[in-house]
């Protein structure tokens, strides 16, 4: 089995909650209790679960934006929540983000440039001429203009923001990309065409897939394999074709249960006027 890219190993986040009691102990809350996946170099992975599992914890401690109570997350072999500050800068480099809301996300008062440079700003080292030109070249990737980096959030659509956002995510070169809910604002219509984007940057550039979802079509259009997050665990994972079709967790079954259908129309209705 190959080394893989990233690995989480019995990842535990306890959060302690107000009194209910004057001489009581605080209650705790597990978020995530004992989470443990890898994912190969390359390879996508989908996360599911609906609100509460723990799904944007899990994201939060994977981007080492919040540390575990225990348990570890190694990148490249690199434990994360044990990198000295500085160290860990560096490695972001390695792993970035894609967030759900493409409007909340790019700060509105910025330009195009100034949002997608950001995380090259960040890391130091580079120039402002050769920052720009990455620049131009990552927005070339996604599906933009190099003209476009000095215009605002605003005089873009949803998708389009969501090209920003990933082109953001995209200028350090990743080797893992963590999406939380990527397409979950977009239109349905948009949807297809940001998912088929991200499939592309894959192919071309090697990235590596955390994708956090509660849409199971989503994830079974992008992922190569599927954790299913329930309570703060993982009660079942493997490839989504397998996972879909023959789930043995009652959780997994309610989740594809809930998933809507077309249904074609009764053959003697009668269409509206």
């Amino acid at each position: 089995m190959n080394a893989p890219l990233l690995q989480v190993e019995n990842l535990v986040r306890e959060y302690t909650m107000p009194r209910e009691k004057l001489l009581g102990p605080p209650p705790k809350v597990h978020a995530l209790n004992g989470v443990s996946f890898r994912i190969e170099a390359g390879r996508s992975l989908g996360i599911v679960g609906e609100s509460g599992s723990g799904k944007s914890t899990l994201a939060r401690l994977v981007m080492a934006l919040d540390q575990p109570t225990s348990g570890s997350v190694r990148l490249l072999g690199r434990d994360l929540h044990t990198l000295p500050r500085e160290e860990l800068r560096l490695a972001r480099r390695d792993f970035q983000m894609v967030f759900q809301d493409p409007y909340g996300s790019l700060d509105p008062r910025q330009t195009v440039e100034r949002i997608v440079t950001e995380p090259l700003s960040a890391q130091g080292g580079t120039s402002r001429a050769d920052q720009r030109q990455r620049a131009q070249q990552t927005l070339d990737s996604v599906g933009l203009r190099a003209n476009d980096l000095d215009k605002y959030p605003h005089e873009f659509s949803g998708g389009q923001r969501q090209r920003i956002a990933i082109a953001r995510a995209l200028i350090t070169r990743p080797r893992l990309i963590v999406a939380d809910e990527p397409v979950s604002a977009l239109d349905v219509s948009v949807q297809a065409q940001v998912l088929n984007l991200m499939q592309d940057l894959q192919t071309e550039f090697g990235i590596t897939y955390m994708l956090i979802s509660h849409d199971l079509a989503v994830v079974h259009h992008l992922c190569d394999e599927v954790a299913v997050l329930f309570q703060g665990r993982i009660v079942e994972q493997g490839p989504p074709e397998k996972l879909f079709q023959a789930a043995e967790h009652p959780y997994t079954r309610t989740l594809l249960a809930a998933v809507p259908r077309a249904e074609p129309p009764a053959r003697n209705a009668v269409s509206p006027a």
